[in-house]
């Protein structure tokens, strides 16, 4: 077990096995010295954590956890890509979609879910460029749903 996955053990987390793509596309996808990952929902277990609307069915708090949760679903697709989550050496840019009502305005909060845990696990490495986004709907009616772009070295 390398640094960064012995860091989410310190938080109490560990990485789940990569969530299997829910239509025609791959997890993750390495191209020269960067890997992209699919967008990822909240799933635990093959299972949505949660459902519905932020601002509506489910909280701002309950959000931002189910956006933690797609942040460790997306580290074990990069994982599943290069071997070593150590071998990450920036997390470029962080993707947010937010499903919510047309009142909630709170995003950023939400986003900062996967950020934060990116920041802790990854250090200065985790500090990264982002986009929070409502939209009105995501697959599977899933709350939030996170894309990362990650640098690698060899």
């Amino acid at each position: 077990m390398g640094a960064v996955e012995a860091r989410l053990g310190d938080l109490g987390l560990q990485l789940p096995e990569v969530a299997k793509p829910v239509a025609a596309y791959i997890p993750a996808l390495r191209s020269g010295n960067h890997v992209f990952t699919s967008g990822q929902l909240p799933m635990r277990n093959g299972e949505l954590s949660v459902t519905g609307k932020v601002g509506g069915e489910v909280s701002a708090e309950e959000a931002k956890e189910a956006a933690q949760q797609c942040a460790l679903n997306a580290m074990a697709a990069v994982k599943s890509v290069i071997g070593d989550l150590d071998k990450v050496t920036r997390i470029v840019k962080v993707t947010a979609f937010v499903a919510s009502t047309p009142d909630f305005t709170g995003q950023p909060q939400v986003a900062n879910g996967a950020s934060e845990l990116l920041g802790t696990v990854f250090g200065d490495a985790g500090q990264h460029t982002r986009s929070a986004v409502g939209v009105p709907v995501l697959p599977l009616d899933a709350p939030v749903e996170v894309e990362i772009m990650v640098e690698v070295r060899d």
